[in-house]
């Protein structure tokens, strides 16, 4: 006799939630303190991150009676890192169109002084084509993009090494 997996849907946007949470909440922070780079935030940020999706595995398992294998923990994951990401996404966009629209032009600046550190002897004519290039990468939809991009690839890793971790396979079914 077969036992029916439990739905994903549920882990995964309770889960997602608490991910899109721990992103917002991170980026408020920086905003709030005035920061632009911090180690200490960052090593926080990943921590509660991997805490999140070992938790929804974790879940998981538990209303699959105990048992997870590793397709089922990377399901999991990537469920949770799709809900958290889009939503983490749509505030970031929001964050660096409206609250925080300096960022872009901040970070254009860096650019752009990094590279005339780099490579002093540049033109007026490639410092400007170099910047323009470098002007598609730095905009809220980009950030947004990227968000999403980074939550999937964190979500496959940490969640293949928990599926790893914490497998248990139904050899009854």
């Amino acid at each position: 006799m077969e036992t029916e997996k439990p739905s994903i849907k549920p882990i995964a946007y309770s889960y997602g939630l608490y991910l899109a949470l721990v992103s917002i909440v991170m980026l408020v922070i920086m905003y709030v303190a005035n920061i632009q780079k911090s180690w200490p935030l960052s090593i926080i940020s990943i921590l509660l991150t991997v805490l999140v999706f070992v938790y929804g595995i974790k879940a998981y398992k538990q209303k699959n009676n105990g048992f997870l294998s590793l397709g089922d923990a990377i399901k999991v994951g990537l469920a949770i890192a799709v809900i958290g990401g889009i939503i983490a996404a749509i505030y970031s966009y929001i964050h660096y169109s409206y609250i925080y629209p300096e960022f872009v032009e901040i970070t254009k600046d860096q650019a752009r002084t990094q590279m005339l550190n780099s490579n002093p002897d540049m033109t007026e004519a490639q410092i400007e084509q170099a910047m323009k290039i470098s002007g598609m990468f730095t905009t809220p939809l980009f950030f947004s993009f990227m968000s999403v991009i980074g939550s999937l690839f964190m979500g496959l890793i940490i969640s293949l090494i928990a599926g790893l971790v914490m497998k248990k396979e139904n050899t009854h079914a």
